[in-house]
Protein backbone atom coordinates (compact mmCIF):
# COMPACT_ATOMS: atom_id res chain seq x y z
CA UNK A 1 0.00 0.00 0.00
CA UNK A 2 2.81 2.44 0.88
CA UNK A 3 4.56 1.64 -2.40
CA UNK A 4 1.37 2.30 -4.40
CA UNK A 5 0.86 5.66 -2.69
CA UNK A 6 4.46 6.61 -3.44
CA UNK A 7 4.15 5.70 -7.12
CA UNK A 8 0.92 7.66 -7.41
CA UNK A 9 2.59 10.70 -5.86
CA UNK A 10 5.54 10.45 -8.24
CA UNK A 11 3.28 10.14 -11.26
CA UNK A 12 1.32 13.24 -10.31
CA UNK A 13 4.51 15.14 -9.51
CA UNK A 14 5.79 14.78 -13.07
CA UNK A 15 3.61 17.70 -14.15
CA UNK A 16 5.75 20.15 -12.13
CA UNK A 17 2.71 21.76 -10.56
CA UNK A 18 1.09 20.95 -7.30
CA UNK A 19 -2.35 19.68 -6.52
CA UNK A 20 -3.28 23.16 -5.35
CA UNK A 21 -2.70 24.56 -8.82
CA UNK A 22 -4.96 21.89 -10.32
CA UNK A 23 -7.58 22.68 -7.72
CA UNK A 24 -7.56 26.34 -8.68
CA UNK A 25 -8.15 25.31 -12.28
CA UNK A 26 -11.10 23.14 -11.35
CA UNK A 27 -13.00 25.78 -9.39
CA UNK A 28 -12.35 28.47 -11.99
CA UNK A 29 -10.76 31.06 -9.70
CA UNK A 30 -7.69 31.57 -11.82
CA UNK A 31 -7.38 34.44 -14.24
CA UNK A 32 -8.30 33.22 -17.71
CA UNK A 33 -6.43 34.02 -20.91
CA UNK A 34 -8.76 35.11 -23.70
CA UNK A 35 -6.49 36.25 -26.51
CA UNK A 36 -6.95 34.66 -29.96
CA UNK A 37 -3.79 33.15 -31.44
CA UNK A 38 -2.69 30.94 -34.30
CA UNK A 39 0.59 29.53 -33.07
CA UNK A 40 -0.22 25.92 -33.95
CA UNK A 41 0.13 26.64 -37.66
CA UNK A 42 3.90 27.04 -37.17
CA UNK A 43 4.06 23.54 -35.64
CA UNK A 44 2.35 21.86 -38.58
CA UNK A 45 2.73 21.34 -42.31
CA UNK A 46 4.51 24.30 -43.90
CA UNK A 47 4.11 25.64 -47.42
CA UNK A 48 3.95 24.29 -50.03
CA UNK A 49 1.48 22.17 -48.09
CA UNK A 50 -1.54 20.41 -49.50
CA UNK A 51 -4.93 19.48 -48.08
CA UNK A 52 -7.45 16.68 -48.45
CA UNK A 53 -10.85 16.20 -46.83
CA UNK A 54 -11.53 12.96 -44.92
CA UNK A 55 -14.89 12.37 -43.20
CA UNK A 56 -15.54 16.11 -43.14
CA UNK A 57 -12.09 16.98 -41.72
CA UNK A 58 -9.60 19.03 -43.72
CA UNK A 59 -6.17 17.49 -43.22
CA UNK A 60 -3.04 19.43 -44.13
CA UNK A 61 0.08 17.59 -45.19
CA UNK A 62 3.45 17.89 -46.91
CA UNK A 63 4.59 15.58 -49.68
CA UNK A 64 8.20 15.50 -50.84
CA UNK A 65 7.19 13.67 -54.03
CA UNK A 66 9.64 11.43 -55.81
CA UNK A 67 9.54 7.88 -57.11
CA UNK A 68 10.99 6.09 -54.08
CA UNK A 69 9.13 4.05 -51.45
CA UNK A 70 6.61 6.09 -49.45
CA UNK A 71 7.02 6.83 -45.75
CA UNK A 72 3.96 8.34 -44.05
CA UNK A 73 4.85 10.20 -40.84
CA UNK A 74 2.37 10.52 -37.96
CA UNK A 75 3.08 12.96 -35.16
CA UNK A 76 2.51 12.98 -31.40
CA UNK A 77 -0.56 14.65 -29.92
CA UNK A 78 -0.23 18.44 -29.81
CA UNK A 79 2.59 18.36 -32.38
CA UNK A 80 2.42 18.59 -36.17
CA UNK A 81 3.96 17.63 -39.48
CA UNK A 82 6.88 20.01 -38.93
CA UNK A 83 8.27 17.44 -36.49
CA UNK A 84 9.44 15.61 -39.61
CA UNK A 85 10.85 18.58 -41.52
CA UNK A 86 14.48 17.67 -40.86
CA UNK A 87 13.88 13.96 -41.46
CA UNK A 88 12.24 14.81 -44.79
CA UNK A 89 15.26 16.85 -45.82
CA UNK A 90 17.53 13.91 -44.96
CA UNK A 91 15.51 11.23 -46.76
CA UNK A 92 13.73 12.97 -49.64
CA UNK A 93 16.37 12.06 -52.20
CA UNK A 94 15.64 8.37 -51.72
CA UNK A 95 12.08 8.21 -50.35
CA UNK A 96 8.75 9.93 -50.78
CA UNK A 97 8.07 11.46 -47.35
CA UNK A 98 4.51 12.45 -46.45
CA UNK A 99 3.76 14.10 -43.10
CA UNK A 100 0.23 15.06 -42.09
CA UNK A 101 -1.31 17.22 -39.36
CA UNK A 102 -3.90 15.45 -37.23
CA UNK A 103 -7.22 17.32 -36.69
CA UNK A 104 -7.08 20.46 -34.57
CA UNK A 105 -3.29 20.53 -34.80
CA UNK A 106 -0.89 22.24 -37.17
CA UNK A 107 -2.86 23.48 -40.18
CA UNK A 108 -5.61 20.86 -40.18
CA UNK A 109 -9.24 21.64 -39.45
CA UNK A 110 -11.14 20.57 -36.36
CA UNK A 111 -12.88 17.23 -35.99
CA UNK A 112 -16.37 16.66 -34.62
CA UNK A 113 -15.16 13.39 -33.10
CA UNK A 114 -12.72 13.31 -30.16
CA UNK A 115 -9.07 12.45 -30.67
CA UNK A 116 -7.94 8.84 -30.23
CA UNK A 117 -5.68 6.35 -31.94
CA UNK A 118 -8.73 4.52 -33.28
CA UNK A 119 -10.22 7.70 -34.76
CA UNK A 120 -6.90 8.68 -36.30
CA UNK A 121 -6.50 5.22 -37.86
CA UNK A 122 -9.87 5.68 -39.59
CA UNK A 123 -8.77 9.09 -40.87
CA UNK A 124 -5.49 7.59 -42.04
CA UNK A 125 -7.50 4.98 -43.93
CA UNK A 126 -9.26 7.72 -45.90
CA UNK A 127 -6.03 9.69 -46.28
CA UNK A 128 -4.22 6.74 -47.87
CA UNK A 129 -7.18 6.14 -50.19
CA UNK A 130 -7.46 9.79 -51.23
CA UNK A 131 -3.75 10.00 -52.05
CA UNK A 132 -3.89 6.59 -53.79
CA UNK A 133 -1.10 5.22 -51.61
CA UNK A 134 -1.33 1.47 -52.08
CA UNK A 135 1.50 0.58 -49.71
CA UNK A 136 3.79 2.53 -47.40
CA UNK A 137 6.07 2.48 -44.42
CA UNK A 138 4.34 4.10 -41.43
CA UNK A 139 6.43 6.10 -38.98
CA UNK A 140 4.47 7.03 -35.86
CA UNK A 141 5.37 8.90 -32.69
CA UNK A 142 3.27 8.53 -29.51
CA UNK A 143 -0.39 8.58 -30.59
CA UNK A 144 0.94 8.47 -34.15
CA UNK A 145 2.55 5.13 -33.30
CA UNK A 146 -0.75 3.82 -31.93
CA UNK A 147 -2.42 4.99 -35.14
CA UNK A 148 0.17 3.19 -37.26
CA UNK A 149 -0.24 -0.10 -35.37
CA UNK A 150 -4.03 0.08 -35.62
CA UNK A 151 -3.88 0.79 -39.36
CA UNK A 152 -1.40 -2.07 -39.92
CA UNK A 153 -3.83 -4.41 -38.19
CA UNK A 154 -6.70 -3.14 -40.34
CA UNK A 155 -4.73 -3.21 -43.63
CA UNK A 156 -1.75 -5.57 -43.36
CA UNK A 157 -1.36 -5.73 -47.13
CA UNK A 158 -0.76 -1.96 -47.35
CA UNK A 159 1.96 -1.58 -44.69
CA UNK A 160 5.52 -2.52 -45.65
CA UNK A 161 6.98 -1.78 -42.22
CA UNK A 162 6.36 0.14 -39.01
CA UNK A 163 8.71 2.54 -37.24
CA UNK A 164 7.34 3.11 -33.76
CA UNK A 165 8.82 6.02 -31.83
CA UNK A 166 7.74 5.99 -28.16
CA UNK A 167 4.39 4.64 -29.27
CA UNK A 168 1.17 4.91 -27.33
CA UNK A 169 -1.21 2.00 -26.82
CA UNK A 170 1.42 -0.50 -25.65
CA UNK A 171 1.18 0.09 -21.91
CA UNK A 172 -0.82 -2.37 -19.83
CA UNK A 173 -3.53 -0.88 -17.63
CA UNK A 174 -2.79 -0.46 -13.92
CA UNK A 175 -4.05 1.59 -10.99
CA UNK A 176 -0.95 3.80 -11.08
CA UNK A 177 -1.28 4.23 -14.84
CA UNK A 178 -4.91 5.30 -14.53
CA UNK A 179 -3.98 7.92 -11.94
CA UNK A 180 -1.15 9.14 -14.18
CA UNK A 181 -3.50 9.48 -17.16
CA UNK A 182 -6.17 11.15 -15.05
CA UNK A 183 -3.68 13.71 -13.79
CA UNK A 184 -2.76 14.69 -17.33
CA UNK A 185 -6.43 14.92 -18.32
CA UNK A 186 -6.94 17.39 -15.48
CA UNK A 187 -3.88 19.36 -16.53
CA UNK A 188 -4.97 19.75 -20.15
CA UNK A 189 -8.52 20.56 -19.05
CA UNK A 190 -7.08 23.57 -17.25
CA UNK A 191 -5.46 24.60 -20.53
CA UNK A 192 -8.79 24.22 -22.33
CA UNK A 193 -10.29 26.59 -19.75
CA UNK A 194 -7.35 28.92 -20.50
CA UNK A 195 -6.05 29.12 -16.94
CA UNK A 196 -3.40 31.84 -16.80
CA UNK A 197 -0.69 29.58 -15.32
CA UNK A 198 -1.14 26.82 -17.90
CA UNK A 199 1.42 27.89 -20.51
CA UNK A 200 4.08 28.33 -17.83
CA UNK A 201 3.37 24.82 -16.54
CA UNK A 202 3.17 23.41 -20.07
CA UNK A 203 6.62 24.83 -20.82
CA UNK A 204 8.04 23.14 -17.69
CA UNK A 205 6.39 19.89 -18.73
CA UNK A 206 7.71 20.05 -22.31
CA UNK A 207 11.25 20.57 -21.11
CA UNK A 208 10.92 16.98 -19.91
CA UNK A 209 9.26 15.74 -23.11
CA UNK A 210 11.72 17.05 -25.72
CA UNK A 211 14.98 17.41 -23.86
CA UNK A 212 17.73 17.54 -26.48
CA UNK A 213 18.97 20.63 -28.33
CA UNK A 214 18.04 19.54 -31.90
CA UNK A 215 14.37 19.57 -30.83
CA UNK A 216 14.50 22.99 -29.15
CA UNK A 217 12.95 25.09 -31.92
CA UNK A 218 10.03 22.73 -32.43
CA UNK A 219 9.56 22.45 -28.67
CA UNK A 220 9.29 26.24 -28.43
CA UNK A 221 6.69 26.29 -31.21
CA UNK A 222 4.70 23.58 -29.42
CA UNK A 223 4.81 25.51 -26.16
CA UNK A 224 3.59 28.71 -27.85
CA UNK A 225 0.57 26.78 -29.14
CA UNK A 226 -0.25 25.37 -25.69
CA UNK A 227 -3.70 26.94 -25.32
CA UNK A 228 -4.74 26.09 -28.88
CA UNK A 229 -3.93 22.39 -28.58
CA UNK A 230 -5.12 21.87 -24.99
CA UNK A 231 -8.63 20.66 -26.01
CA UNK A 232 -7.30 17.94 -28.32
CA UNK A 233 -4.68 16.94 -25.73
CA UNK A 234 -7.44 16.54 -23.15
CA UNK A 235 -9.46 14.38 -25.56
CA UNK A 236 -6.50 12.19 -26.45
CA UNK A 237 -5.44 11.63 -22.86
CA UNK A 238 -8.99 10.64 -21.97
CA UNK A 239 -8.80 8.03 -24.71
CA UNK A 240 -5.53 6.63 -23.35
CA UNK A 241 -7.40 5.32 -20.33
CA UNK A 242 -10.01 3.41 -22.33
CA UNK A 243 -9.63 -0.37 -22.67
CA UNK A 244 -10.46 -0.31 -26.38
CA UNK A 245 -7.32 1.76 -27.07
CA UNK A 246 -5.07 -0.97 -25.64
CA UNK A 247 -3.17 -2.45 -28.60
CA UNK A 248 -1.68 -5.44 -26.79
CA UNK A 249 -4.37 -7.90 -27.98
CA UNK A 250 -3.55 -7.25 -31.65
CA UNK A 251 0.25 -6.99 -31.59
CA UNK A 252 0.80 -10.65 -32.45
CA UNK A 253 -1.14 -10.06 -35.68
CA UNK A 254 1.32 -7.42 -36.93
CA UNK A 255 3.45 -9.46 -39.33
CA UNK A 256 5.40 -6.68 -41.06
CA UNK A 257 8.91 -5.70 -39.86
CA UNK A 258 8.81 -3.31 -36.89
CA UNK A 259 11.58 -0.95 -35.81
CA UNK A 260 10.97 0.18 -32.24
CA UNK A 261 12.92 3.42 -31.75
CA UNK A 262 12.65 4.50 -28.12
CA UNK A 263 14.03 7.61 -26.40
CA UNK A 264 15.75 6.38 -23.26
CA UNK A 265 14.69 9.29 -21.02
CA UNK A 266 10.96 9.11 -21.83
CA UNK A 267 8.99 9.65 -18.62
CA UNK A 268 5.57 9.79 -20.34
CA UNK A 269 5.92 6.37 -21.99
CA UNK A 270 8.87 4.78 -20.14
CA UNK A 271 10.81 2.07 -21.91
CA UNK A 272 10.71 -0.20 -18.87
CA UNK A 273 6.91 -0.23 -18.81
CA UNK A 274 6.54 -1.19 -22.48
CA UNK A 275 9.20 -3.82 -23.18
CA UNK A 276 6.90 -6.76 -22.49
CA UNK A 277 4.61 -5.49 -25.26
CA UNK A 278 7.47 -5.42 -27.77
CA UNK A 279 7.86 -9.18 -27.50
CA UNK A 280 4.36 -9.66 -28.94
CA UNK A 281 5.49 -8.35 -32.33
CA UNK A 282 6.58 -11.40 -34.38
CA UNK A 283 9.23 -9.44 -36.30
CA UNK A 284 10.67 -6.53 -34.35
CA UNK A 285 13.93 -4.81 -33.55
CA UNK A 286 14.48 -2.43 -30.61
CA UNK A 287 16.92 0.46 -30.66
CA UNK A 288 17.30 2.98 -27.85
CA UNK A 289 18.22 6.59 -28.59
CA UNK A 290 19.18 9.69 -26.67
CA UNK A 291 16.18 11.90 -25.96
CA UNK A 292 12.90 12.34 -24.13
CA UNK A 293 10.07 11.32 -26.49
CA UNK A 294 11.08 11.57 -30.18
CA UNK A 295 14.38 10.12 -31.38
CA UNK A 296 14.01 11.51 -34.91
CA UNK A 297 13.89 15.04 -33.46
CA UNK A 298 16.36 14.65 -30.62
CA UNK A 299 18.97 12.21 -31.94
CA UNK A 300 18.58 12.85 -35.68
CA UNK A 301 21.94 11.63 -37.03
CA UNK A 302 21.80 8.25 -35.34
CA UNK A 303 18.09 7.89 -36.07
CA UNK A 304 18.67 8.44 -39.78
CA UNK A 305 21.45 5.85 -39.83
CA UNK A 306 19.32 3.28 -38.00
CA UNK A 307 16.27 3.93 -40.16
CA UNK A 308 18.21 3.61 -43.40
CA UNK A 309 19.81 0.38 -42.21
CA UNK A 310 16.42 -1.02 -41.19
CA UNK A 311 14.81 -0.13 -44.51
CA UNK A 312 17.70 -1.53 -46.56
CA UNK A 313 17.66 -4.69 -44.49
CA UNK A 314 14.02 -5.18 -45.39
CA UNK A 315 14.54 -4.32 -49.07
CA UNK A 316 12.53 -1.08 -48.84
Amino acid sequence: MKRTRLLVSLAAGELFIGAGLFAMGFIGKVRMVDRETDFRSAVGAQKPRQTTVIDGVTLAYTDSGGPGPTIVCLHAIGHGARDFEDLTRRLAQDYRIIALDFPGQGNSGDDLQPASGTRYARLLEGFMDNLKIHEAVLLGNSIGGATAVRYAYMHPDRVQALILCDSGGLQSSSAVGRVFVGTFVQFFAAGRRRASWYQWAFDKYYRRVLIKKPAQQQRERIVRSAYETAPVLEQAWKSFGRPEEDLNPILSEIKCPVLIAWAKHDFVVPLKGTQSAFQRFPNHRLEVFDGGHAAFLEDPDRFEQSLRKFLRGNAI
